[in-house]
């Protein structure tokens, strides 16, 4: 196998899932380490105000998960940022091959969450930082007092463009249905904004401009329009991070199947969080996850 270190769990993913999985492990005695390819945290260090995580009437992402990290950390958890390569099963292991190094574990869970979702237009790449972000609350601030565009009818393309609507001059919140998907508490807010100008049954079908973005082409029902933006906040949903390893039962969208028990289709690994096929994706959910996966892992060592 070579020299890498061995480990018990080796839990790739360091969000809410893969900390709480980490927490449960550790609590039972075992040796873990969390690979984790940017920040601790996930994408939910990204917003400002979470109200629905027990415990807390109104705390922001960024507290929760440092106070979550640092639990974890006390009880001696192993960090290392590095990006997974390839996780590779063996006969009774897993190598973890990353950029920085090897290692090996009697049992992984994937907690590697997802990763946003790109339009697949021609200098999308391009023009990232310079007027496409694909977080609002993150970039919003660069653009005050300017003239915005949100892409996407969820609860967190309303939510952004609610956010936006306090610090930009215009924002135009676009969706390729005929009504917006978000329901309840954003879509009643967005309602108190005069500067929010929703286009339904619109898609984008260009970006334009130079060195940066300065205007945007869609598609309607009467045909091509552009409207000219400083900036396109991209929030058409998210897509499973898991391209290193092979084998893994996934459906059609690129969910890892399994059920509420954590277990994947390959003996000694499991998931947790966004990336498990389930209905409710949220920060609860994906606490229970990471809870159960743990507990999974653990009686998979005890008769492996």
């Amino acid at each position: 196998m070579g020299d890498e270190e061995m480990y018990d769990i080796v839990i790739i993913g360091a969000g809410i899932a893969g900390l709480t999985a980490s927490i449960y492990a550790r609590r039972a005695g075992k040796k873990v380490l969390i690979v984790e390819a940017s920040s601790y945290g996930g994408q939910i260090i990204n917003s400002p105000n979470i109200e629905n995580f027990p415990s807390y009437d109104n705390v922001s992402g960024i507290d929760l998960m440092r106070k979550t990290y640092r639990q974890a950390e006390r009880l001696g958890v192993e960090f290392v940022f590095n990006k997974v390569l390839k996780v590779e099963k063996k006969e009774t292991t897993f190598l973890i091959v990353t950029d920085d190094g090897d290692f090996e574990a009697n049992a992984v869970i994937l907690a590697s969450g997802t990763q946003n979702r790109r339009i697949g237009l021609e200098h999308e790449s391009e023009f990232m930082s310079r007027g496409v972000s694909y977080c609002a609350t993150c970039d919003g601030a660069l653009y005050k007092d300017k003239v915005v565009a949100v892409y996407g009818g969820g609860y967190t393309a309303v939510s952004g463009a609610c956010y936006l609507a306090d610090i930009c001059q215009h924002v135009y919140l676009i969706h390729r249905r005929n009504k917006l998907r978000a329901v309840g508490m954003p879509v009643e807010r967005l309602k108190d904004f005069k500067n929010v100008e929703t286009q339904l049954s619109s898609t984008i079908v260009k970006l334009n401009g130079e060195d940066k973005l300065e205007s945007i082409t869609l598609a309607t029902p009467e045909g091509e329009k552009t409207l000219p933006v400083d900036a396109l906040f991209v929030t058409i949903g998210r897509e499973p991070n898991v391209n290193f390893i092979e084998g893994l039962e996934k459906d059609d969208d690129g969910y890892i199947v399994a059920g509420e028990d954590c277990k994947t289709n390959i003996p000694g690994l499991f998931v947790a969080g966004d990336i498990r096929t389930k209905k409710l994706r949220q920060l609860v959910t994906a606490a229970s996850d990471g809870a159960v996966a743990a507990t999974e892992a653990l009686e998979y060592l005890q008769g492996a």
